[in-house]
């Protein structure tokens, strides 16, 4: 009997080793269930050996190979090995963690509808194929639809499903059913700028090129997305469309099918129930979805035919994931594409930084979209309102509350953002200094007035909003700050006749809550908006002409080296819905510290200028993207337990001279969900010597970690709270 080497998802470092029975076929790629212990576990094979380093007594058979999913083609695997690599977890949790759900199941997936197929115009005539079974299939196949019970059927080898995985993954058969049609719904005209970079990326289209499409915000990047995947549909081929959160899927959806109505269109994110999902991942793999759209765990979607792939928002953190497998959903996409030898397109009005930084190395190359692409639209006017001379009332600047009051009388939009959800973030009591606290984190309970609850925003613990001080007994307890259910309160009192609309997570927790609130906002049935992040970017408002900022100097006094970065893109996306059209728009930032370089780089409109900035400050502090991070975390049920572990970590390997180990600090919410919080940082000149370092790091740590420690290596990270 033949070894397979299988993955399983186990927190061991290896592959384990099994007997290959004669009577089963199972290449790489192949699911199977094996045992594992005193039970059985779905696994993938990733290589065969010629034997085992284990006796072949001791080896116990593979006991099924699934055939109900397509192979897990060569190069997906290859991605599966470099995130496993680089983010130092092991290969069988990455290959196993990457399926959906169903298929990590050991119960077969139910039988799908009986699928018909017919040759593409793609394929080569049989009689020039050396004699085997791709060539019987298609000899079998002729100019005819067969059905695929059939076509198997026609066949005696055992292996003739392998062969017709292989023929579906090349391209040279397809579903019989018009699901992959090429046709191409243009809404809007392509301007001369978005023309000339369309024609620089389809040039790239067959070898891997990376570039980013920087535009400004109503630009038009979604039509040049548009116009590169009909030209890749035309080649029989496949699009692969990130997006950073589930909230932005929908409108992209609508877009794409309107744009594409024969095209079969896959959406996958983890908002989707289980059979959903696994039907959209069987619709990619399978090669019958021409277009892929998702959130980062998209790119791990198998693509037999990817040519292209597109990041939108590239620069949004919520690429990265922050539990499991910490790998950043946009460099897996240049990976992927790399892997498939094709066009990476990552577009974004606020690059990030290190992105910024590959084009200046010229690693990527960089398209610009300088000018709104609407007919006399034109970039909003950003102005800020100096907190220090003019008092706010009830958060709200007169000349902010003057601005509204113009707009409705006008019969525009206008939008109040505040990052923060909630009433207010704080629940204090005047006479003792008392305030609601998590007993499970070290933060505040923020108050949620509508249905009167205090929930914690790290751990989700909530209770009832207590009738007095617990210290002292006072009942007059009041809120401290302000969310959007506060701002909300507030503008209702003020503008009593407006049509008030909120959107944040609180108000969109029902599936399709939130596409019908903004389906509506665009259809003009509201008057006045308060928002977070949500809508922020990558929505089209036309009448929208107002958007006031408030609370934005919190990010300024940060620790965090990302903030300012972070506080320059949700500012400029925020402002990127103002003015859409021929309506002029406006920007009103309120702010104690107007004179600050990031509010005048605002109101230039100049990405370049901040960004230039940012990496001098980064390159003098010695920052990424100028070296390579990494974070050793732990978390026990004491500080001193973590932070010892740490120590001790620091002692297990001597790292080479390029790479720097810091001293363990607490973070900055130091408990969290009842576990205590440290970390130590890791840095290096040199990726490679960086890489090297946590690899014989992660071994040992994975030695000698005491079970009272949970920790965990995030590479390249970006949280530090």
């Amino acid at each position: 009997m033949k070894v397979v080497r299988v993955a399983l998802d186990v927190p061991i470092a290896t592959l384990f080793d099994y007997l290959l029975p004669d009577a089963l076929d199972a290449p790489p790629g192949s699911r199977v269930v094996v045992p594992f212990g005193a039970r059985q576990r779905v696994g993938v094979v990733v290589e065969a050996a010629a034997r085992s380093a284990i006796p072949n007594a001791r080896l116990k058979p593979v006991a099924a190979v699934r055939d109900d999913a397509p192979l897990l083609s060569a190069d997906w695997l290859e991605l599966m090995r470099f995130l496993a690599g680089y983010y130092q977890r092991p290969l069988g949790e990455t290959v196993i963690g990457a399926l959906p759900p169903r298929l990590r199941m050991l119960k077969a997936l139910p039988r799908e509808p009986e699928r018909h197929f017919r040759r593409s115009a793609s394929a080569p005539e049989p009689r020039t194929l050396r004699a085997g079974r791709k060539r019987a299939l298609l000899e079998a196949l002729g100019d005819e639809v067969i059905s695929e019970a059939s076509l198997l059927s026609s066949q005696a080898h055992s292996a003739a499903r392998s062969a017709l995985r292989a023929l579906l993954r090349e391209g040279w058969i397809q579903s019989a059913a018009p699901v992959s049609g090429s046709r191409f719904d243009s809404i809007h005209e392509l301007t001369a700028a978005q023309r000339e970079n369309q024609s620089r990326i389809a040039a790239a289209f067959g070898r891997f090129q990376p570039f980013l499409l920087h535009g400004v915000t109503g630009s038009g990047k979604t039509e040049v997305y548009l116009s590169l995947i009909a030209q890749v549909l035309e080649r029989g081929a496949q699009a692969l469309v990130l997006v950073p959160e589930i909230s932005l899927t929908p409108q992209l959806e609508a877009r794409f099918r309107a744009a594409f109505p024969e095209t079969r269109i896959a959406v996958l994110h983890s908002g989707l129930e289980d059979a959903a999902r696994t039907s959209a991942w069987l619709a990619a793999a399978r090669g019958e979805a021409a277009i892929v759209i998702g959130t980062r765990l998209a790119v791990l979607t198998p693509l037999p035919r990817l040519a292209l792939v597109v990041v939108d928002e590239e620069h949004d953190s919520s690429f990265k994931q922050q539990e499991g497998l910490r790998y950043s959903g946009r460099d897996a996409a240049v990976v992927r594409a790399k892997l498939s030898d094709c066009p990476v397109l990552l577009g974004t009005a606020t690059p990030s930084l290190e992105t910024w930084f590959n084009c200046r190395e010229g690693r990527y190359k960089l398209l610009e979209l300088p000018q709104r692409a609407s007919p006399g639209a034109r970039l909003p006017q950003v102005r800020t309102i100096d907190l220090r001379r003019e008092s706010a009332e009830q958060g709200l600047a007169p000349s902010l509350v003057a601005a509204i009051e113009q707009r409705l009388a006008r019969g525009e939009q206008s939008l109040v953002f505040i990052n923060r959800r909630g009433y207010a973030p704080v629940l204090a009591c005047q006479a003792c200094d008392w305030a609601a606290g998590c007993d499970r984190c070290s933060a505040r309970m923020v108050l949620h007035a509508a249905d009167r609850r205090l929930r914690c925003h790290h751990c989700g613990a909530e209770t009832a909003v207590p009738r007095e001080c617990p210290t002292c007994g006072n009942v007059d307890l009041r809120p401290i700050g302000r969310g959007t259910q506060r701002v909300e309160e507030t503008l209702a009192a003020r503008f009593p006749r407006a049509r008030l609309v909120r959107v944040d997570r609180d108000s969109a927790r029902r599936r399709n809550e939130l596409s019908q609130a903004l389906e509506g906002i665009r259809r003009g049935e509201a008057d006045l908006l308060v928002g977070t992040q949500l809508l922020a970017k990558g929505h089209d408002f036309p009448a929208l002409t107002l958007v006031g900022v408030l609370n934005a100097d919190s990010a300024l006094v940060s620790t965090d080296y990302r903030a300012g970065e972070r506080l320059f893109a949700i500012l400029a996306q925020v402002a990127g819905r103002a003015g859409r059209r021929e309506l002029p728009g406006e920007v009103l930032v309120q702010t104690r510290y107007p004179e600050h370089p990031l509010f005048a780089a605002l109101a230039r409109h100049d990405y370049v200028g901040f960004a230039e900035s940012q990496l001098a400050e980064r390159e003098a502090a010695g920052f990424p993207p100028f070296v390579s991070e990494a974070a050793l975390r732990a978390e026990a049920k004491s500080l001193d337990v973590a932070l010892d572990f740490l120590r001790r970590a620091a002692r297990l390997v001597s790292p080479p001279k390029s790479v720097r180990l810091f001293d363990p600090v607490a973070h900055v919410i130091h408990r969290r969900a009842g576990y205590e919080r440290a970390q130590l940082l890791v840095q290096s000149d040199s990726r490679p010597a960086l890489q090297a370092f946590l690899a014989a790091w992660n071994e040992q740590l994975s030695a000698t970690a005491p079970k009272s420690v949970r920790w965990h290596l995030d590479v390249d990270p970006i949280e530090f709270d």
